[in-house]
């Protein structure tokens, strides 16, 4: 075996992004220098993810990839975005002179094109030379057919970008997702490689698997993750000035409700134990809850978001909230669309809907005024609040969370997730910063000895 032999092998061993890309063609003088470093970056690797936090600019990002890539390999580039957001690019598009068109049903005329998620199905992915995930992270809440169809959509297409604020909210092993669907390890693999599996008890005799790093892996793991994906939650995390992005204050104020309905059996309202009694819960102070939201958003007469995760709730709270109009569920994609956007162009004052339906990818810098219940999901609860507080918000914005005596562990749990995930995005930054240094220190001079056994 030649020494050539032996760095293939080793590299083979390592799956980690390579510079499968080329170097830019493009490059306009109106990115930021942090903007132009990542994207960059990205066009060398060729498949890539930019986390990067809510306002940072990843859509111009995208575009002037994604042109890249068109002027490269002369083919279609894809945009895949969340509900109303593929409007928002087009718009971005003729803000910064690139062209993009909208397709919804798989025709277009090439050039670059951007769609929904949803609509992922009506395209033919032999047609296109590269592939932009905006907001990639909402993968994992499509159930697992569609996301499987995204994940084999992308894979026979050669030059691939994921852009999203939240990677992996509180749990780095769905880091694996993203992996995967660029086409590194796959998220089994990842997890057979980096960590150990270790059972641990859950409720009514069942077990579920938990994973810790393995004794050696935690270094590896942070280096592998960096090699194909960078993050930043603001320029001076990539040597970069952070003058314009200081964000306003953000004030997150708690009510709870004191008159809260008393569970059957009980002399006085206590913390909800389990699910079961966390649904039951909510359920029974749907009223005085969404009540408690109506005095709050009528307090002011501005802009206003109020997030809600039951049919029950959305419909009172559109109900008694004057001016405000929903978008459910049960709405077509055309109607959700229309709603979405037209709260954000200001022509509805007052929206009221799911985490799960509008809290991706769309700016509304224009409202600093945010309701919202408790949820287990950290991921949804610091995506609808950067709808408002990110990069480009100019007043201080004000969030209220209206919950009950039983609800005390949704909060608990919230905050613990909260820090889960500040720490695991710490340290996704400061590995990056490390092995930035490493790639431009290591300068080795004694040539590798290949192994006896090779």
């Amino acid at each position: 075996m030649t020494i050539a032999d032996y760095h293939a092998f080793l590299s083979d061993k390592l799956q980690a992004g390579t510079d499968c890309g080329f170097e830019p063609l493009w490059m306009p003088d109106w990115l930021l220098g942090f903007q132009s470093h990542l994207d960059q970056w990205a066009i060398r690797n060729g498949r890539a993810a930019i986390f990067a936090d809510c306002g940072f600019g990843k859509t111009p990002m995208q575009l002037v990839w994604a042109e890249n890539v068109l002027r490269y390999t002369n083919m279609p580039v894809l945009i895949a975005t969340p509900l109303a957001v593929s409007y928002q690019t087009v718009r971005e598009g003729e803000k910064f002179g690139i062209q993009v068109t909208r397709s919804a049903d798989g025709k277009h005329k090439g050039g670059i094109v951007v769609t929904n998620y949803e609509r992922l199905h009506h395209f033919d992915p032999t047609e296109f030379g590269g592939f932009v995930g905006d907001e990639s992270s909402i993968l994992k809440n499509f159930d697992g057919k569609i996301k499987a169809e995204v994940t084999e959509f992308v894979r026979r297409i050669q030059y691939r970008l994921l852009c999203t604020a939240t990677a992996a909210p509180n749990d780095y092993h769905e880091l694996g997702t993203s992996s995967e669907a660029l086409g590194y390890l796959g998220y089994q693999d990842m997890l057979t490689r980096f960590f150990k599996m270790q059972e641990k008890g859950g409720h009514l005799g069942w077990t579920r698997a938990k994973y810790r790093f393995r004794g050696h892996a935690e270094h590896p793991f942070w280096r592998w993750v960096c090699s194909w994906a960078r993050a930043c939650r603001r320029p001076s995390d990539l040597g970069f000035s952070n003058d314009g992005f200081v964000l306003p204050q953000l004030i997150e104020r708690e009510h709870e409700i004191n008159n809260s309905p008393i569970r059957d059996g009980m002399l006085f309202p206590l913390p909800a134990r389990n699910m079961r009694e966390q649904r039951e819960e909510r359920r029974i102070s749907i009223k005085e809850r969404c009540e408690k939201v109506a005095e709050l958003v009528c307090a002011e007469d501005t802009p206003c978001v109020s997030w809600c995760h039951l049919n029950p709730e959305g419909d009172m709270l559109a109900k008694i909230i004057p001016g405000a109009e929903q978008v459910s569920g049960s709405m077509s994609d055309d109607e959700k669309e229309e709603k979405l956007l037209a709260f954000q162009s200001g022509q509805l004052k007052r929206l009221v809907t799911k985490p799960k339906i509008g809290c991706f990818g769309l700016n509304w810098q224009h409202c600093n005024r945010i309701t919202t219940f408790p949820s287990h999901s950290w991921e949804q609860y610091y995506q609808a609040i950067r709808r408002c507080y990110r990069f480009g918000q100019t007043k201080p914005v004000t969030v209220d969370i209206v919950t009950t005596p039983g609800e005390v562990g949704v909060l608990r749990n919230l905050q613990r997730k909260a820090s889960q995930a500040d720490a695991m995005f710490d340290a996704l930054v400061r590995y990056m910063c490390e092995e930035l240094e490493i790639v431009r220190k290591d300068q080795f001079t004694n040539k590798e000895q290949v192994p006896s056994w090779l």
